[in-house]
């Protein structure tokens, strides 16, 4: 059982790396098979940091638009599309609350909504187990403070202004916290991909 539903990750996997290299290619009707893949998963990372329905809806019109410009940035031997999609609709729903992009009913910037999602994510069942494992090997690695500040920006939906309140630092010293963590970890996977 645990066979088929790894491999069935492994072929959607696959697919979506497919097309994604399609759409960087031109190919537009990639772009149809890779929102039919991920607009939920993208969806929901949009609404848990914008709070709201229709800006959601609208930052997810903006992954989209934006990915079919710029497609060929994606590149499959640093990222598995999921997580690269996932990062960049995070990104996109964060610029919307930083520019003011936002209707009257979405919340500040300050209060972006960092709700945990209570099931499995789409992304961990898409990333290859063994690079997953990685990466959780690398995050153990960074001292504990880092570790909970990388993990609260990207995977919970932090900005890095809540992060700096919260820590009651300077704004700038938390991007520079999370700056160092993630060389560090970046680091660590380069190393481990030299090893294998």
């Amino acid at each position: 059982m645990a066979d088929a539903s790894t491999d069935a990750a492994t072929i959607a996997r696959e697919k979506l790396r497919t097309a994604m290299v399609r759409l960087a290619d031109g190919d537009s009707a990639a772009l149809e098979e890779i929102y039919a893949a991920t607009r939920v998963k993208l969806f929901g990372i949009c609404f848990r940091i914008l709070g709201d329905r229709k800006e959601a809806e609208d930052a997810l019109q903006d992954v989209y638009v934006n990915l079919w410009q710029r497609a060929d940035r994606y590149d499959p031997a640093r990222a598995s599309p999921i997580s690269w999609l996932a990062t960049f609709a995070r990104n996109r729903a964060v610029d919307r609350l930083r520019t003011g992009k936002v209707r009257g009913g979405a919340v500040p910037v300050e209060e972006a909504n960092p709700l945990p999602d209570q099931a499995p994510l789409a992304d961990m069942l898409l990333v290859d187990a063994e690079q997953s494992a990685q990466i959780h090997t690398c995050l153990t690695g960074l001292d504990e403070k880092t570790q909970n500040h990388i993990k609260s920006a990207f995977f919970d939906g932090y900005t890095y202004a809540e992060l700096a309140e919260q820590a009651d630092v300077p704004l700038g010293t938390m991007k520079s916290w999370i700056r160092r963590g993630l060389q560090k970890l970046r680091a660590c996977l380069e190393a481990s991909e030299v090893r294998s």
